[in-house]
């Protein structure tokens, strides 16, 4: 049951799976993906579809997934989870943070910490906060030495250099050194001719308003971004709780193979529908075609 190894210049593999992530990866030889990208059940959210796992047991049943996760990732892999702790008689629950060094002594590096910022959120207030306008997405790895492509996030550098650079001063042609003893310096000099910078670790992604039949689907930018800055065509993403099948859509249209786990049937179905066999191009405008399969909860 475990993916092919190499793949043919005009195949991708897109795999869809019903059943519990813990039991169907057990399928899997070790180091088998360069990338998970996925967003579980929050902590007493979904219960009608996932269970709603309380905060207090959340540690303990995702660790037994994640365990798994770590097999099947590569060395050369990244781990990146979307999550977000939710507000309950007027306090944060303290679960995510308990999650991460958890993680930590599961021998996860906890490498960096994105924020996704929500930029379609619309206002909204409660007595003691304002309304959630951003979630995050955790960087783990396995080791320091990482695949990490960071020119393919490359963003615009933007309007303010057509004034900012127009005119130079003593203190922008050397490194200046920042007057509070912070230690950091600029050489504004450096950004003229360039049109194009590195990203924050702020992402600013609206979400997703379409209906798909589920209750917490995230946009497509959102892996898109990651699947980008972490894996190259051809590579293997996985998303342990697929939902609707998004990962794997966007891992299908960069050039990924990609398989997709969730234990809900109707989210199954739905992925499917979303991921019908069809042919699409690629970026040099070559016909791929897809190989959509389906596997039952139960080993072979």
């Amino acid at each position: 049951m475990a993916p092919r190894t190499e793949t043919s210049l005009n195949v991708l593999t897109t795999e869809i799976i019903c059943g519990d992530c813990r039991e169907v990866l057990q399928r899997f030889g070790d180091g088998t993906f360069d990338l998970i990208v996925t967003s579980p059940p929050y902590a007493d959210q979904r219960a009608r579809t996932y269970g709603g796992i309380k905060p207090q047991h959340y540690v303990e049943w995702f660790l037994e997934r994640s365990a798994e996760f770590r097999r099947v990732l590569k060395p050369s892999g990244t781990f990146i989870l979307n999550i977000k702790e939710k507000a309950e008689r007027g306090e944060r629950h303290v679960y995510v943070i308990e999650l991460i060094l958890a993680l930590r002594k599961q021998g996860w590096l906890w490498t960096e910490e994105f924020i996704w910022h929500k930029r379609n959120c619309h206002p909204g207030r409660w007595p003691n906060r304002f309304r959630d306008a951003w979630e995050r997405c955790l960087q783990f790895n396995k080791t320091r030495h990482f695949k990490m492509f960071q020119r393919e996030v490359m963003v615009p550098m933007g309007e303010w250099t057509k004034t900012r650079l127009k005119r130079l001063g003593k203190n922008d042609v050397v490194r200046f050194e920042s007057r509070v003893a912070s230690g950091f310096g600029k050489n504004i000099a450096n950004w003229l001719g360039r049109d194009m910078a590195y990203p924050s670790n702020v992402l600013h992604f609206a979400t997703e308003c379409a209906n798909k039949g589920h209750s917490a689907t995230f946009p497509k930018a959102l892996p898109e971004w990651f699947i980008k800055l972490f894996t190259e065509p051809g590579d293997w993403v996985l998303d342990p709780f697929t939902g609707s099948g998004t990962t794997n859509l966007v891992a299908r249209e960069l050039g990924r193979n990609s398989v997709g786990i969730d234990n809900v049937p109707q989210y199954v179905a739905l992925a499917k529908k979303y991921l019908f066999r069809k042919p699409f191009c690629d970026g040099n405008n070559a016909i791929l075609w897809d190989r959509l399969t389906e596997a039952s909860s139960k080993a072979p």
